[in-house]
């Protein structure tokens, strides 16, 4: 099974740049799209419904605003959105489709980059979360989280490391929240089961050389439950063009769908 996540900025904008030209020339079982920045209503033109995908959409409430998507090959039994919370909901923040033997979702946790109020959102949204993710510890099945964390984890994760630990994405008290998601509860980064090398990032500020001197941070992530651990067999972050700030994140799992 192959897993494609990618953090759009924008979809139209992400088609414009040659997005879905490029995933559908990658054989993915399961592509997870966050921030969208439109609403299903506005993508109903085919390049947003690419022959053999299934496509499934939870907006946010207000326009131009987040929003995530899945397209996937296998009809899912069941499509669910929202995690029961204002934030999450409103905001169209998680979807999430049921296959046979795993489930597969799209997500997204808000930044909180630009003020105070919104990192005390973000910290309550990490919160509101973990309880989703222990939760999900205690069903009989797998779970794949795909999508934008807005979190390095490590010092390998983030570009200039050491002048950043005072700022959003690499505070203290969000690098304890993934490390006890990761070690504690047992979850599995999915990407650095595979590849252990410095200065993989998947997303780059935007001022004129961070792309071209590779400066930025990993904050796009496949977290899987730990049964699929053993499973992940290939990992990859596709630089060769750029759609948006974010980088296209591929995982490939030896488990049928």
């Amino acid at each position: 099974m192959r897993v494609i996540t990618f953090n759009t900025q924008g979809i139209e904008q992400a088609a414009d740049n040659g997005f879905f030209d490029w995933m559908i020339q990658q054989d993915a079982d399961v592509v997870c799209l966050q921030n969208l920045k439109a609403k299903e209503y506005q993508l109903d033109g085919d390049r947003y419904h690419p022959e053999g995908y299934h496509a499934y959409f939870f907006d946010a409430f207000e326009d131009g605003f987040s929003g995530v998507a899945l397209y996937t090959r296998h009809l899912p039994k069941a499509i669910m959105t929202g995690l029961g919370f204002e934030q999450c909901d409103f905001n169209g923040r998680f979807i999430q489709a049921d296959f046979d033997k795993v489930s597969v979702s799209s997500m997204t946790i808000p930044s909180g980059l630009r003020s105070d109020e919104a990192q005390a959102a973000k910290m309550e949204y990490l919160e509101l979360f973990m309880g989703h993710l222990k939760k999900t510890l205690r069903k009989r099945r797998e779970f794949i989280f795909a999508g934008t964390f807005n979190i390095a984890h490590r010092p390998i994760d983030l570009s200039n490391w050491y002048v950043n630990q005072r700022v959003s994405g690499f505070l203290a008290e969000e690098r304890e929240w993934i490390e006890e998601v990761l070690g504690e509860m047992g979850y599995v980064d999915a990407f650095r089961e595979i590849n252990k090398a410095e200065r993989q990032y998947t997303w780059w500020p935007d001022y004129n050389r961070a792309w071209t001197l590779n400066e930025g941070a990993r904050l796009d992530y496949q977290i899987t439950t730990a049964n699929l651990r053993k499973t992940v067999k290939n990992a990859r972050i596709y630089r060769d063009q750029r759609f948006s700030e974010h980088a296209p994140l591929t995982i490939d799992y030896d488990i049928e769908i």
